[in-house]
């Protein structure tokens, strides 16, 4: 399989199916821009799918590796490769975007070639930053993926789209320009090199290690986003159009945490060590304080954004206990988010399709009249809150039973999450969905549809696999991430 460009293909192909969609013009054409969007999303998400299949488990290294020369006076390359990190994130970001095209199917009524065209971009630029290998090719991915989200939000978000967007890019672009400083010293201690993997042998002083941590730190945390920097994202989930928000929840929260793991840890791996008391703090405030916050929220859209940021810190907090267990429930804990988020914003988007408010007071008794939609939040809410066989549990307990190893009030005040998780998630189900019909305009909801139903059931089907059999993506992310931890550990000074 390795013989064939199937990272290249994984990054091309939406890229190009997004250029063609373009090129259909005016809202004339919605259906035929519709279609083609559809058939370019599934054909990005059918390349990935190799990638999984001729995967090696027991290898860590860098599979499916592609290298080609960019800009040799600079030795700049063309240079990709997935490890056991990498690759599911490469599926999970081109199955996600299938679900958005096919979620704004019927919503979108104008400029709908623009918007899908957004879309499929997006997904081709975040492929490329999981598989981008060359700190240059990187970079350019990194912050050309902004350009898309920030017009998704600004022009297709609701009445304070502009300042949402506005404070979306300013924050992230902020953090990028520090990034982008110490990848330049990076090129230079390295002898002139971009490549990420020259990157991981560097023998860094501790000094240098610190302050290139910080800047990675920086660039990171706002995208994960990290208390206190996270201020931006519940402005720009209530402001994004329901697919902008799956979106920015299943995949771009994604890219900060994966950078820790990318060229924090195996970059500066003594500063990790010695910052980890710090970064572990900052989880642990996202975690408690973060839910308590979403606890008083009385839009539902804000009040998954806040979620969202207290199921990120638990990501953070696994990568930094240093233990393999911790780690890789992280990453199912980002992988599980993805699913488990993006289903959620997809179900507040059905009810606000109908009615036009995501205020938690306008509904009450929904399961009267949309009984099918209200089983499937109702698995979906419960995966939010952690409840055991869905892929909300999994992760979850996998970094609370790593840090119980690690310091056991440490895995105390993380595992108060599950019952803050459970409150302000069930108690809005509980308010939204069940007790009496609460006006006329719930009474007139219609269930949802057949397309609904479909977008809906698959992510529920895998909110289901990974909480019941989440073997195979432990076993793909195991080798690559005990790979880290042993480089990690073996740069630590004595």
């Amino acid at each position: 399989m390795s013989s064939y460009p199937l990272l290249s293909l994984a990054i091309w192909i939406p890229i190009f199916a997004g250029l063609i969609v373009l090129l259909t013009g005016s809202d004339r054409n919605a259906p035929l821009a519709r279609g083609l969007a559809l058939l370019g999303a599934v054909l990005g998400f059918v390349v990935t799918i190799p990638l999984w299949m001729g995967f090696n488990i027991s290898n860590g290294g860098m599979q499916f590796v592609e290298v080609t020369s960019w800009i040799p006076r600079f030795s700049i390359n063309y240079h990709l490769g997935v490890d056991g990190i990498s690759m599911l994130f490469v599926l999970l970001n081109s199955f996600i975007t299938i679900t958005v095209v096919l979620a704004g199917w019927q919503v979108i009524e104008e400029k709908v070639a623009q918007y899908n065209a957004a879309f499929l971009i997006m997904s081709g630029l975040m492929n490329g930053i999981f598989c981008a290998l060359d700190g240059v090719l990187f970079y350019v991915f990194f912050e050309a993926s902004l350009i898309p989200l920030y017009l998704i939000i600004g022009v297709w978000g609701g009445p304070n789209r502009v300042y949402a967007a506005f404070k979306f890019f300013l924050y992230t672009l902020a953090g990028s320009l520090l990034f982008l400083i110490a990848l330049i010293y990076l090129f230079v201690q390295s002898g002139y090199s971009f490549s990420i993997l020259d990157w991981h042998q560097l023998p860094l002083p501790m000094n240098a290690q610190i302050w290139l941590f910080l800047a990675f730190l920086v660039a990171f945390a706002v995208k994960v986003p990290m208390w206190p920097v996270h201020t931006w994202l519940p402005d720009a989930h209530v402001e994004a159009p329901t697919g902008g928000s799956v979106v920015l929840a299943a995949i771009a929260l994604k890219l900060g945490a994966y950078g820790f793991l990318r060229f924090s840890l195996p970059i500066a791996p003594d500063a990790s060590h010695h910052l980890s008391g710090f970064v572990i703090t900052l989880s642990l405030i996202a975690v408690v304080y973060i839910g308590f916050v979403a606890l008083v929220q009385q839009d539902m859209k804000k009040l998954v954004a806040y979620s969202s940021i207290s199921h990120m810190g638990f990501v953070t907090l696994g990568f930094f206990m240093f233990s393999a267990i911790g780690i890789e429930g992280a990453l199912i804990q980002m992988i599980s988010h993805g699913f488990v988020s993006g289903a959620m914003f997809l179900c507040i988007g059905v009810m606000y399709d109908r009615m036009h408010s995501r205020q938690i007071a306008d509904y009450g008794g929904v399961v009267n009249t949309m009984p099918k939609f209200a089983a499937l939040f109702m698995l979906f809410a419960m995966a939010n809150s952690g409840l055991p066989a869905t892929s909300g549990f999994v992760g979850e307990f996998m970094v609370i039973l790593g840090a119980v190893k690690f310091n056991f009030w440490v895995a105390f005040i993380a595992a108060t999450t599950m019952i803050v998780g459970a409150a302000y998630t069930l108690w809005m189900y509980k308010r939204v969905i069940f007790g009496d019909v609460a006006n006329d305009h719930v009474a007139e909801l219609k269930d949802i549809n057949a397309r609904e139903f479909f977008v809906l059931a698959l992510l529920a089907a895998c909110v289901l696999w990974m909480g019941v059999y989440p073997l195979p993506f432990t076993d793909v992310m195991h080798a690559s991430v005990n790979d880290l931890l042993q480089h990690v550990a073996n740069s630590k000074i004595k």
